[in-house]
């Protein structure tokens, strides 16, 4: 159902694989709320994943990047721009890879050539996209940036590795820079800490099938799906947040204050 939440609103969204990426329910559900937008990808995603069937289905182009790129990043926000017929509103950064998780690297045997490709594809890569925007004046005021992180920037979870110090760092740049543009610009920076979702991604962390059935009995209201946070996505692009900045948004079924559910103590009981 259609609230027009972005009616008239121009946005990009990095990094829809398939049906199963946050990115593409954003995508979906942003022009089903009005706005119109780009998808990019690396071109090795566009042509393994299915997004020029998003393209299709949206009637939207697909610029293809390395989001680590600098001047792949100008392209995109300059052929959005022309093709959107304006300033953009909101920017989606849904991109993150470890090839010391996909080499199964333990934390304390990490190959550091992964390790930085790691922190520049999953979160410097967001600062890149920030600080071209913002030299590129390519977001218009009051507009809204968003990236997708995970309680692991927090806290110590097994199997997250590398790539929760590369949350961490994307955290943080969130925090930085929704300083700097919102002074400047008046744009807003914010990140969704999102639910364990089994995406393509998510499914290649070691141990995500038990974690998502360890969040699901330590959260109130159950796991986020990726429908949910795509909901949530569109409501943080909208007027409607207008004031919210620097902030990383939980968005788990309140996963992230609890200690214990009964749940989780039956459990255990009945396996013990």
């Amino acid at each position: 159902m259609s609230n027009n939440l972005l009616k008239g609103k121009r946005g990009i969204v990095f990094g829809a694989l398939n049906d199963k990426s946050i990115a593409w329910k954003v995508a979906e559900k942003a022009v089903e709320q009005g706005a119109t937008i780009t998808l990019s990808n690396t071109p090795v995603a566009i042509r393994m994943g299915d997004t020029k069937a998003l393209a299709e289905k949206l009637n939207t182009i697909i610029i293809p990047a390395d989001a680590t790129n600098v001047e792949d990043l100008k392209k995109v926000f300059e052929e959005s721009m022309e093709a959107l017929g304006g300033k953009i509103d909101f920017v989606l950064h849904s991109i993150g890879m470890s090839m010391n998780m996909r080499h199964n690297r333990s934390y304390d045997d990490l190959n550091y050539e992964f390790f930085d490709r790691t922190l520049n594809i999953s979160a410097i890569s967001f600062h890149k996209m920030i600080q071209i925007a913002k030299e590129m004046d390519a977001i218009s005021e009051g507009g809204s940036v968003l990236a997708l992180t995970h309680i692991a920037a927090q806290r110590t979870f097994t199997g997250y590795n590398d790539m929760a110090d590369a949350k961490a760092l994307l955290e943080s740049i969130a925090r930085s820079f929704g300083y700097v543009y919102g002074r400047d610009k008046g744009v807003r920076v914010n990140t969704i800490s999102q639910s364990p979702t089994l995406t393509t991604a998510g499914q290649g962390i070691d141990g995500m099938n038990a974690f998502v059935d360890f969040a699901e009995k330590m959260s109130p209201l159950g796991n986020a799906d990726a429908e949910e946070c795509a909901d949530y996505c569109i409501v943080m692009f909208s007027d409607l947040t207008r004031k919210v900045t620097m902030q990383n948004l939980f968005h788990d079924g309140g996963f992230s204050n609890m200690g214990l559910t009964q749940a989780v103590v039956d459990d255990y009981i009945e396996k013990k």
